[in-house]
């Protein structure tokens, strides 16, 4: 069972409607909340059956009313002070948040039957959270209260969560009253000695925890008896550490439970006889707490460091647990975050040969950085255990390594599907091999030339539905040169984007276009994204070989729109889509690094002849799929850079809604504020959903842009730009994906 003390989340003040009180249920996850008044009174609990009743009582409820009038005033409560074993045969069916309330009625604390999350300053700990990451200074600050504050320093550039120190009362901590240590073995002399020389003392740690708190860092510290446990207390540190060495001070454990506050409590040079005693006096006080597998050796040797045993922490605590590591390196700390740690605690030091046994195995800052983003590596990579899906990178590689189903022959309209009718070949384009048995027997609704794909259409028995489209601006469709004819046969598009290839940069126009043919429709070109040889335009790179290349591909790209014009009804000049670059293979940069590569890019496109085309600049997902993986984009992400290039000189955006949207999940922020910031500066927007981070290229509607919102926001500010629907693979089966989506976009565009 758990005190907690952190009662705000269950609270709801007495002039709070239904309707809040139900949000603040769904909020805290425990189904229930507690009204109190102003003076702190619990004045009745709010549970789901409560509320239930109180819905079934009126006929025409109004969520509206107060809170306190669906309340119920009879219930369960304790004392402060209730020994926990009295608490405990309290909880039932329904009842499993006890308010524990002081001697005038106010709420002080929560009981719960357990916990399995912590919260400790900022950080929550537990399932479904990242590990708490601690730097453990401890006292290889050497004394100095400057070097403390750097070392602080230290831990926030590396990203921790949490900085941990230790404080000592000398007096009170040894038997001499002080740092005196003559008559004491060799090893507990050369300690008090190190202790005397190197601790602080509580008003210079004081003075530290206030830089820690003008950084933005929660720290929490280890006391070594009675004096600091209480000199933390009257700070107000959101949580404590139990050393190893005082697993068996009952006296100090429960002290500190007292206190309410979490507890991380390290069990190294513990029998675990002595750890299930521990857990019985934190249990006892209700205390929250985690316990670390720890090794007491420093260095520990790799031998000794039983990672498994923190599957038997778990059981012996009924909690979370974590690793504080003493071993050399940091991976066995990553290791452990991959078998279940929720806490890692790490030393860090500036000098591993400076005085005293935690340096040797401190971690240097930018070694603590590397942890800690390994680290966030592994968490990622672990996943989770539901249905297997396929990431955006997979369902890429799988068309372009992949088999299908393909004709063996000429079919047509009418034609049953055979056997002798299907061969399995490469690319993966169409139905996958293990779909043959279903595609036999099949009646086809269309014509299949030998070798062309059967599709997942096909298995419908009948013909896709091309209805016609109507929009608030033109629109379009992506196309290649070997497909646009096909396309224009199922469709009216108000314009063509011509999606190249390498290889299509050096086709002959004349074997598409007859001499002074002139199609209704305008249309546009997108470079083409990569070139044999791992090449792709990249006019911010400072290899001169790559920005003079880029250079010239840019401008081929140009010229080839020039040449396209004549076959096209182009009232203004046809639109030019580039993915710029400024992406790097293993890291983003940061927002100041990337001013000098816009500047190295305006440099290239300076040199590229711009008449009679209308050159933008895609906007880029931060984590591209390039080459059969993920890459890191730098620029034309960000709203703020992105517009400051535009502003700065001139340039115009193809505002990508898939791009920009990963992008804003990226960096946490509003996808309207993409929008908002980047629209007044979009000449052209590829239509298309997206998922997470690096989802690009999902239908219409199943992923997570709001399409609403954007129409509603882009009618406003760039109310003529046209749009393409670029669903991946939306091209297959004529088409087939780019209708789905005009389909869904009707409502919104």
């Amino acid at each position: 069972m758990i005190l907690d003390r952190t009662t705000a989340p269950y609270t709801v003040d007495v002039t709070a409607t239904v309707l809040e009180a139900l949000r603040r249920i769904s909020a805290n996850k425990a189904r229930v909340a507690f009204v109190l008044d102003e003076h702190g009174t619990v004045r009745g609990t709010l549970s789901d059956g409560d509320i239930r009743r109180w819905l079934v009582e009126h006929t025409a409820p109004d969520l509206d009313a107060p809170a306190v009038d669906a309340a119920n005033p009879r219930f369960v409560s304790v004392l402060e002070g209730t020994p926990v074993a009295d608490i405990v045969p309290l909880f039932r069916d329904g009842v499993d948040r006890i308010p524990v309330l002081d001697e005038r009625g106010r709420l002080v604390a929560v009981a719960t039957p357990g916990a399995r999350t912590l919260t400790i300053g900022r950080r929550t700990v537990g399932e479904d959270h990242p590990a708490l990451i601690i730097g453990e200074i401890g006292n290889n600050h050497q004394g100095d209260v400057e070097l403390a504050k750097t070392l602080v320093d230290h831990c926030v550039a590396a990203g921790v969560d949490v900085v941990k120190f230790q404080l000592r009362d000398m007096a009170a901590l040894y038997r001499s009253g002080g740092a005196a240590s003559a008559g004491e073995d060799l090893g507990p002399q050369y300690t008090m000695n190190l202790l005397a020389k190197y601790s602080l003392s509580v008003e210079d740690m004081y003075r530290v925890f206030d830089h820690c708190a003008a950084r933005e860092v929660d720290v929490i510290c280890t006391p070594w008896d009675l004096p600091s446990a209480d000199a933390l207390q009257r700070y107000g540190v959101p949580g404590y550490k139990i050393a190893s060495a005082d697993l068996t001070n009952h006296d100090l454990l429960a002290h500190v439970a007292g206190f309410g506050a979490p507890m991380i409590v390290s069990t190294g040079m513990s029998t675990e006889q002595e750890i299930t005693g521990a857990v019985e006096v934190l249990r006892g006080q209700g205390a929250p707490f985690a316990l670390l597998q720890t090794q007491s050796t420093y260095p520990a040797p790799y031998k000794d460091v039983n990672l498994r045993y923190m599957d038997r922490l778990a059981e012996l605590g009924d909690g979370l647990v974590g690793y504080s590591g003493h071993e050399r390196g940091w991976h066995v700390p990553v290791a452990a975050v991959a078998r279940g740690a929720h806490i890692i605690e790490k030393h860090v030091t500036v000098d591993k040969t400076l005085e005293g046994n935690d340096h040797k195995v401190s971690l240097l800052p930018d070694e603590l950085g590397q942890m800690v983003r390994q680290i966030r590596d592994v968490e990622e990579a672990l996943g989770t255990d539901g249905p297997r899906e396929l990431s955006t990178g997979e369902l890429m590689n799988r068309v372009n390594l992949a088999k299908s189903l393909v004709a063996a022959r000429d079919l047509r309209s009418g034609d049953v599907v055979t056997a002798a009718d299907v061969d399995v070949k490469s690319p993966g384009r169409g139905l996958q091999p293990n779909q043959r048995e279903a595609l036999l027997g099949t009646t086809l609704h269309r014509d299949v030339p030998a070798g062309d794909f059967f599709y997942p259409g096909d298995l419908a028995g009948r013909p896709q539905q091309r209805s016609g489209y109507s929009f608030r601006r033109p629109w379009g469709l992506p196309v290649r040169f070997h497909d646009f004819r096909a396309l224009l046969e199922v469709s009216e598009p108000d314009f063509l984007e011509f999606h190249q290839s390498a290889k299509d940069m050096d086709l002959d126009l004349s074997e598409f276009f007859a001499p002074g043919e002139k199609l209704e429709q305008f249309f546009t070109v997108h470079a083409p994204d990569l070139y044999p040889g791992d090449f792709l335009i990249d006019l911010a790179s400072p290899d001169e070989a790559i920005w003079e290349r880029s250079i010239h591909e840019v401008q081929r790209v140009v010229d080839l729109t020039r040449d396209l014009r004549e076959h096209f009804t182009c009232e203004q000049d046809p639109i030019v889509v580039v993915t710029m670059g400024g992406f790097l293979p293993d890291r983003h940069l940061r927002p100041e690094e990337r001013y000098p590569l816009y500047e190295r890019v305006q440099q290239g496109l300076e040199r590229v002849d711009e008449a009679g085309v209308r050159l933008t600049a895609q906007t880029l997902p931060p984590f591209p799929w390039l080459m059969g993986g993920q890459q890191h984009h730098n620029l034309f992400m960000e709203p703020e850079d992105t517009v400051w290039f535009c502003e700065t000189y001139g340039r115009r955006l193809t505002f990508d809604v898939s791009h920009s949207k990963l992008a804003a999940n990226f960096y946490q922020r509003p996808f309207s504020e993409y929008i908002d910031l980047m629209g007044p500066h979009t000449e052209h927007l590829h239509i298309v959903d997206s998922v997470g981070v690096d989802g690009e290229g999902v239908q219409v509607g199943e992923g997570e842009v709001d399409f609403k919102d954007l129409a509603e926001r882009m009618d406003r500010l760039a109310p003529d730009a046209p749009f393409i629907p670029e669903i991946w693979m939306g091209h297959v089966n004529t088409g087939e994906g780019f209708f789905v989506a005009l389909d869904r976009l009707q409502e919104w565009f």
